[in-house]
C-alpha cells in the first residue's frame, strides 16, 4: 500500500475541490443550511465509509461538518483515502 506525503499527494488532491493535505491525513471543511442537513451528511458518509470498510473522522459544530481522512494501518494517506473523497464529494 503506497502511502503518500504532501508532495505526491498533490497529484490527487487538484482533482478534488478544497481538499488540503495535513498533518499525515486529507482534511476538507463542508458546510450546511442548519444542524439538520449536516447530520443528515454525517450519516450518509457513515453509511458510505462502511461500504468501503474505511472510516474517516467527523468532526461536526452546528451546520459545519470537518471530515478528515487518514489510512491508519499505513499510518498516513493512501489510495483508500483519494477514493473515498471522491465518493463522498458525490454526497455533497
Amino acid at each position: 500500500m503506497e502511502k503518500y506525503n504532501e508532495k505526491t499527494a498533490q497529484q490527487f488532491l487538484t482533482k478534488l475541490e478544497n481538499w488540503t493535505f495535513l498533518n499525515d491525513g486529507i482534511e476538507k471543511k463542508f458546510e450546511f443550511k442548519n444542524f439538520n442537513q449536516a447530520l443528515g451528511f454525517i450519516v450518509q458518509v457513515g453509511l458510505l465509509a462502511e461500504t468501503k470498510n474505511h472510516h474517516p473522522e467527523l468532526f461536526n459544530v452546528y451546520n459545519k461538518v470537518t471530515i478528515r481522512l487518514s489510512t491508519h494501518d499505513a499510518k498516513g494517506v493512501t489510495d483508500k483515502d483519494f477514493d473515498l473523497a471522491k465518493a463522498i464529494e458525490k454526497l455533497f
